[in-house]
């Protein structure tokens, strides 16, 4: 059975039935960018799929059809098999990149080995264009600020614990932000990547509940922000946390401890500009007597001033600042949570 969905009815069924979703487009495609928790099962490998696409710009349509034919014909019993590993109840989710014939087929072909396939209208373009309407659409957001070391991202997990709705940017990322930022981390995931795992992360929240983010920069690493989420970052309510300076220092020469010298020293070299010849110089010799306190207090000198800078242009009614003598997670999530509750500025 081939039950065609569109894009709304394809991701709720998802939801509720958690079933496989497999992707029939090249390897080379579902790197650059998949439904989050699809897997990959592809018709053609990079290479056919560019030879059937050159048969159809230089040649014609019926010649690229039967060349894809030809390529797919003598896997056939092979995908099915690894269709059956992949999906052991015999029901899938399935596209392409439009819909196309290359959906069509597969579906074809599993529909023939007895699976029921649900297949996505208009393929995986359907998904992108949905992910980038949850871009524009307006959320009641809480942004969570303040200076490195401030604990940030561990009182999200918290307010998530605590029943608050909270999208951890730097996790989706795999990136801190700053020039420090990718150390410890798996690569990051293309622009493309972070823009789905994000999408699908806006449309799984209660859109009349108050989201939690944490404040970032337009730019994650390499990594950019979808401008019209970021624009309303920019509008939001701001709660800035004021952690005294020293124990922000011990908390990321913490982190930073068992880092390895070398990435330090390119993370070092990376704002050298901007610290200064002679805290530049005093930041790397830090590092090679292992005086990792030292190397972030230099460091957090620029990025202190930086975040002052771009605090600078928020309007001050939109920041309420909170002081904080720890960071002790779980007390300062229930602290904030005391003060926006206060305010009223939690809708739910």
């Amino acid at each position: 059975m081939i039950q065609p969905l569109e894009i709304h009815d394809f991701l709720k069924y998802l939801a509720q039935h958690r079933i496989p979703v497999l992707d029939v487009r090249a390897p080379k495609e579902f790197t650059e960018g998949h439904i989050p928790g699809a897997q990959s099962l592809p018709l053609f490998t990079d290479d056919e799929r560019r030879q059937v696409g050159t048969a159809y710009k230089q040649i014609s349509k019926d010649q690229a059809v039967l060349l894809g034919l030809d390529l797919f014909g003598p896997k056939m019993s092979a995908m099915v098999r690894e269709a059956e590993k992949l999906a052991p109840g015999k029901e899938v989710m399935l596209h392409c990149w439009r819909g196309g014939m290359r959906s069509s087929g597969v579906a074809w072909l599993l529909d023939l080995a007895g699976f029921k396939v649900n297949l996505l209208q208009d393929g995986y373009k359907a998904f992108r264009r949905l992910v980038h309407q949850t871009f524009e659409q307006p959320y009641p957001l809480l942004v969570l600020g303040g200076m490195s070391g401030s604990g940030k991202t561990e009182i999200l997990l918290e307010l998530q614990k605590l029943g608050e709705q909270a999208i951890d940017l730097e996790h989706l990322a795999n990136h801190c932000g700053s020039a420090f930022g990718g150390i410890g981390k798996e690569p990051q995931p293309s622009i493309e990547q972070f823009e789905n795992n994000l999408g699908a992360a806006l449309l799984a929240i209660n859109p009349l509940q108050a989201l939690w983010l944490e404040d970032e920069n337009i730019t994650i690493g390499r990594i950019n922000l979808p401008k019209p989420l970021y624009d309303q970052m920019q509008q939001a309510f701001l709660i800035k946390l004021e952690v005294p300076k020293a124990i922000r220092i011990q908390k990321l020469a913490q982190e930073y401890q068992t880092a390895d010298k070398g990435k330090l020293q390119k993370a070092v070299e990376r704002i050298k500009k901007r610290l200064g010849g002679l805290a530049y110089k005093e930041a790397m010799q830090a590092i090679e007597t292992d005086d990792i306190e030292k190397m972030v207090e230099l460091a957090l000198a620029y990025y202190d001033k930086a975040y002052t800078y771009q605090l600078a242009n928020k309007s001050a009614d939109k920041i309420i600042s909170i002081s904080l003598n720890s960071i002790d997670a779980p007390e300062n999530a229930r602290k904030i949570l005391e003060v926006v509750n206060e305010k009223k500025l939690i809708l739910n």
